[in-house]
């Protein structure tokens, strides 16, 4: 129960900001399910923090997006912001700064694979935001942002359109994709999927996830990149 690490100064290195008021980190990183069990005063888990943290987020990433792509229409400037705030590009840019090693979990959460889960973690990576804006302000929320999500956007962008971009460059081949399921293994409450993306002639690739949809995405990932190479 707690965290894998404990170390809230190495978090503070990875992600470049220094707390004036480290209880604001913890409360951050502290799910419900910790909260309910341990019951420590003054102490409330991430989900409040992760409200303020979703409109920063927002707010920046539409600015970003606003000033970097002039020729954008109202729809495709959305359609972009919402591939930047999804559960599985958040949780995806949190692996940068190792952010499910912070979390604080409840035993039945952690025995579930709660740490590998895109919802906790992006939810997380949302209320890191709001405590850094609490604590440093607007600026402050706005370089961790730049630094951590908005970073790489091209490719982050791909990995969340994968399967979108790769069935549009197999059908302009006139040729369809086959998604195969593999294998499954571990508990029932923590399983990794393999599935297999192939079409005869371009490309026959694996790929593992903690669901087979995200196993899917993955390998559709993998086989762009493949092609690219190509």
């Amino acid at each position: 129960m707690g965290a894998i690490n404990k170390d809230l100064g190495s978090f503070e290195e990875k992600i470049g900001y220094k707390y004036k008021d480290q209880a604001i980190l913890k409360n951050a990183l502290s799910h419900s399910s910790y909260v309910n069990e341990v019951r420590i005063k003054n102490l409330s888990h991430n989900e409040r923090l992760e409200y303020l943290g979703d409109a920063v987020l927002e707010l920046v990433s539409s600015e970003y997006i606003y000033k970097t792509y002039p020729d954008y229409s109202e729809g495709k400037m959305s359609k972009l912001r919402a591939s930047i705030v999804c559960e599985p590009t958040l949780a995806l840019c949190a692996k940068a700064f190792d952010l499910a090693d912070y979390i604080y979990l409840g035993k039945g959460e952690e025995h579930t694979g709660g740490r590998k889960r895109d919802s906790i973690v992006s939810d997380a990576c949302e209320a890191v935001i709001g405590s850094i804006f609490l604590d440093g302000g607007f600026e402050a929320a706005k370089t961790f942002i730049h630094s951590f999500i908005l970073n790489d956007l091209e490719n982050k962008t791909l990995f969340y359109d994968s399967k979108t971009i790769l069935q549009e460059m197999v059908q302009a081949q006139n040729k369809e994709i086959s998604y195969e399921f593999v294998s499954e293994e571990g508990p029932d409450h923590d399983k990794t999927f393999t599935m297999r993306a192939y079409v005869e002639d371009m490309f026959d690739v694996t790929a593992k996830g903690h669901t087979k949809k995200a196993a899917e995405q993955q390998a559709a990932y993998q086989a762009i990149l493949e092609l690219r190479k190509k």
